[in-house]
């Protein structure tokens, strides 16, 4: 096996959704660290991106009910543009920002608001982490979500305070119910304004002195956000939750994380720690090769890619709704988390209901795909074909013997290598 081949394949899996074995060649040629300045900072426009432009939803009003058909054409957006895009590490950082600040349409009930806090993550996602964190505090979306648009001086909404500090920043632990009572007061006064814009009504909001985190102040959101960033539990936090989606799961490594925090350092840079995290020794080594289970979306989508199928996002389409229905059998769809702890992980993923799900979709994708360079090979090089396709370094021995049965039939090659292990571990 070619090391240096089989690194970059890894790397172009976890800053992307996996690669055709063309790409992987090509980035290979180029080299690795080469291919990391490529995806961290890429050169002229994206085609794929300019092909599939923001929605353009009905001005942002504060909802009054949901449009099921609307919602499901900004599902349908994303995915095409996420199966579209030749610089993938914009839409993979930004489906991680959808899971690290999980919001769900399904109670915000406007996709405009979805949208807009979308395009926020996608636009603030490489820069100061900090930035993306207070946007996210005045993010209509994020306001409806977590109803701090009712947090007031007579009644302060306890919600927003809490996550920001549980699930954003800071982690268990690190802070006490009374830091969240303040800051739930820092929070007050912020509403949505006839334009779906947040607006702070002065009258509404606690100005007197709260304490929080040891700290006693005339904290507001901006400084409260200010505030519990710069606690020493916060960088650990961010850097650990970027490890162990990126990386590898459990606990980051004593000296990874030494690495990973001197990049991300006082200007929280997402950019100079990803660049870390995917240059980092260990990330490149075998325990982390293969340590991630494919999350449906990163499947969805390189399934898509690899068979090079167009999604049609209009409304009704067949194909939108194939794809809705096999991420919502296999328990992620996207603009839809569970809660505001976002997706699980790993082996949660590896359930027999999403088996069947997974065959099922392999069997539409195989039908609508682009099949041609395993068509194209004799029998006996068709094994080698099905995994250049898909980016796959190689097959196991087990998996082997098994794509050997059905060598004669392409459509039914492609699919069983679409549910193979091999595939499914990222």
């Amino acid at each position: 096996m070619d090391e240096n081949r089989s690194a970059v394949a890894h790397l172009l899996r976890r800053a992307g959704f996996g690669a055709s074995g063309a790409e992987i060649d090509a980035a290979a040629k180029a080299g690795y660290e080469a291919t990391v300045t490529a995806l961290l900072a890429p050169t002229g426009t994206d085609p794929g991106a300019a092909a599939t432009p923001l929605p353009g939803f009905p001005a942002m009003k504060v909802p009054k009910k949901g449009n099921a058909q609307s919602d499901y054409q900004l599902v349908g957006w994303w995915l095409a543009r996420m199966a579209a895009v030749t610089q993938p590490l914009a839409e993979k950082r930004t489906f991680f920002f959808h899971g690290h600040f999980a919001t769900s349409i399904q109670k915000v009930a406007s996709p405009g608001f979805m949208v807009q806090q979308n395009q926020t993550m996608r636009t603030l996602g490489g820069g100061d982490f900090g930035t993306l964190a207070h946007a996210m505090v005045r993010d209509p979306a994020m306001m409806l979500w977590l109803d701090s648009a009712g947090n007031t001086l007579k009644a302060p909404n306890e919600n927003l305070a809490r996550e920001l500090m549980e699930l954003f920043t800071l982690g268990v632990g690190n802070y006490t119910e009374d830091d969240v009572r303040a800051g739930a007061r820092a929070l007050t006064g912020w509403r949505l304004d006839g334009d779906g814009k947040a607006t702070l009504v002065p009258k509404l909001h606690d100005d007197t002195p709260k304490t929080i985190l040891g700290k006693t102040a005339d904290f507001d959101d901006t400084s409260f956000v200010d505030w519990i960033l710069q606690q020493p539990a916060s960088p650990k936090f961010v850097t650990g939750r970027f490890w162990d989606r990126f990386g590898m799961p459990g606990p980051i490594p004593a000296d990874v994380s030494g690495r990973l925090l001197a990049a991300y350092g006082p200007n929280r840079d997402v950019t100079a720690l990803l660049r870390a995290l995917f240059l980092d020794p260990v990330f490149q080594g075998p325990q982390a090769r293969y340590a991630l289970v494919k999350q449906p979306t990163e499947y969805v989508v390189g399934v898509l890619r690899a068979l090079k199928i167009k999604v049609d996002a209009s409304a009704n389409s067949k194909g939108d709704q194939a794809l809705r229905t096999a991420l919502n059998g296999l328990g992620q769809l996207p603009f839809y988390p569970p809660n505001v702890g976002g997706w699980p992980e790993g082996t949660a993923w590896l359930t027999t209901a999403a088996s069947q799900t997974r065959f099922a979709f392999a069997q539409w994708a195989v039908a609508k795909g682009d099949l041609s360079q395993v068509q194209n090979s004799s029998p006996s090089q068709r094994i080698d074909a099905v995994a250049h396709l898909l980016g796959v370094d190689a097959f196991t021995d087990r998996s082997t013997a098994a794509l050997n049965e059905v060598v004669a039939e392409p459509a039914q090659l492609v699919t069983l290598a679409l549910l193979a292990p091999e595939y499914l571990v990222n």
